[in-house]
């Protein structure tokens, strides 16, 4: 990376005469020296030197940015990513207004919403690689579900720096409930003066999408070179379990990714992006059917109440909580929890005893625990009511997924981010985990560590979805930061 001093404009540092003049600064494994060059060196040789990676430093900062702990290229990367306001939200509009919809959700897929990206990157970033990996896929009418990557070069090829966001959204749900067309961004000032960008997929996950290319895109509009590698990832299908996304790139392109390389997800994270996502719980979603003998409800003798035996399986299922009671302070909560959730219809009147009755229990799990444990004291306690109310109770795994094996804290894409957010934000990251499971987990499993980061205020799926415009750019700068670490 070349790094030139402006020539004779205001707040330029002036040397003697006939001094060697400082034309360059160029990475070295102890950090950046400077390049100097003859005092006869032509300004027309200078003007060439500036256009080969090159990038005046030297001028007046914003008070704001001056911090001593952060160099003079990223200064200027930070102030650049503040002149992408308009630019951002007219990303977001464009990219809003095509709903990508998988199959499953009454969608083509994400084709066109693919499509408008890679040309829209193509021109804005210029990127060094730009390579499709498109999943099978008969179900939509192209026949296939895009992913691809955008690939810019850095100083060295050692690693790469991967931020992964998705194409796919979730349908708006009842539009009722919104107050306005889903599909066309609306941008709002809230009470506080803030930016929101109102859309569905505003959030989830175009703010990490958006955030990611401005990123990038300040770099190369600044003649940049990142310290390793930075490629952009974009997948298919998280919205409905990764196979054609994630999934399928791991299996069928897993020479892409490497152990040492970082991977981020900015798809999840709290208000402040105090917290690195490094950990998930295990899921096990269960169904309880439940079969005894219909009759009237004045004769509760003639029947065998299936509804009944089902309320004390819940009351008995509690007792998990104290079978699997270790903590681990990583999580929030710091338990495994097991919960009723949803009850199917049993008997439309109130007179009659039902047969038959159906319930779903929603287990999170900490990775101290292994799935087939908590199964193996389900079934014990299934038996023991089946006994008690003489009734037949079938359990079927509607979800069973153990838990990844946890990124370490000490982990560099943790300590990448950990610095980045320390030093731009003056916060204490803390790695956790998460009660829910996150397309990191496929990365985990394929022993890829993976941090899922990000700043917002948690509006996915929800009608007037939104991002704060500060969020999103702000965002960017963390991702400029870690760009630039040696």
């Amino acid at each position: 990376m070349a790094v030139l001093y402006g020539i004779c404009c205001p707040g330029v540092r002036r040397r003697h005469p006939d001094a060697a003049k400082p034309v360059g600064q160029v990475r070295s494994r102890t950090g950046y020296r400077l390049l100097t060059a003859p005092t006869h060196l032509t300004e027309s040789a200078s003007n060439q030197l500036r256009r080969v990676r090159s990038f005046e430093f030297n001028h007046t900062l914003p008070t704001p940015l001056m911090n001593p702990k952060l160099n003079a290229p990223l200064t200027h990367l930070l102030a650049r990513l503040d002149q992408y306001h308009e630019e951002a939200i007219e990303l977001q509009r464009q990219l809003t207004r095509i709903p990508a919809l998988s199959p499953e959700n009454g969608g083509d897929g994400e084709k066109t919403k693919a499509d408008f990206l890679h040309n829209w990157l193509t021109h804005a970033l210029r990127p060094d690689e730009m390579q499709w990996l498109n999943a099978p896929d008969a179900r939509v009418p192209c026949g296939y579900r895009p992913n691809f990557v955008a690939r810019c070069k850095g100083a060295s090829a050692r690693r790469t720096i991967w931020i992964m966001a998705h194409l796919d959204v979730v349908p708006p749900g009842d539009l009722s409930k919104w107050t306005g067309d889903p599909w066309t961004l609306r941008v709002e000032t809230d009470g506080k003066g803030r930016r929101k960008l109102i859309g569905r997929g505003a959030e989830d996950n175009q703010q990490g999408l958006v955030s990611a290319v401005f990123a990038v895109k300040a770099l190369r509009d600044l003649s940049l070179l990142p310290a390793y590698d930075v490629a952009l990832l974009f997948v298919a299908d998280e919205e409905t379990g990764s196979v054609y996304g994630a999934q399928y790139l791991l299996q069928q392109h897993r020479r892409l990714f490497a152990a040492h390389d970082l991977m981020i997800i900015p798809d999840a994270g709290d208000n402040k992006g105090a917290m690195i996502e490094v950990a998930e719980k295990s899921i096990l979603w269960l169904r309880f059917q439940t079969i005894g003998k219909q009759c009237h409800g004045s004769e509760p003798e003639k029947g065998r109440n299936a509804h009944k035996a089902a309320s004390y399986l819940a009351y008995r299922l509690d007792s998990l909580y104290r079978r699997f009671r270790k903590r681990n302070a990583m999580f929030a909560p710091p338990y495994s929890t097991f919960e009723p959730t949803k009850r199917e219809a049993n008997v439309p009147n109130i007179n009659t005893i039902p047969g038959e009755d159906v319930m779903y229990f929603d287990c999170r799990l900490l990775p101290e625990y292994k799935v087939s444990e908590v199964m193996a004291a389900v079934r014990t306690i299934v038996r023991e009511v089946e006994k008690k109310f003489r009734v037949k109770i079938s359990i079927s795994s509607q979800q069973g997924e153990q838990a990844a094996p946890p990124t370490s804290r000490e982990a560099p894409v943790v300590k990448a981010i950990a610095a980045a957010v320390r030093d731009l934000r003056r916060l204490r990251p803390k790695p956790m985990g998460i009660g829910g499971g996150t397309v990191a987990g496929f990365f985990r499993r394929a022993g890829i560590p993976a941090a899922v980061w990000s700043t917002m205020d948690d509006t996915a799926h929800s009608p007037d979805e939104y991002c704060l415009l500060e969020n999103l750019l702000d965002d960017a700068k963390v991702f400029a930061h870690i760009f630039m670490q040696p």
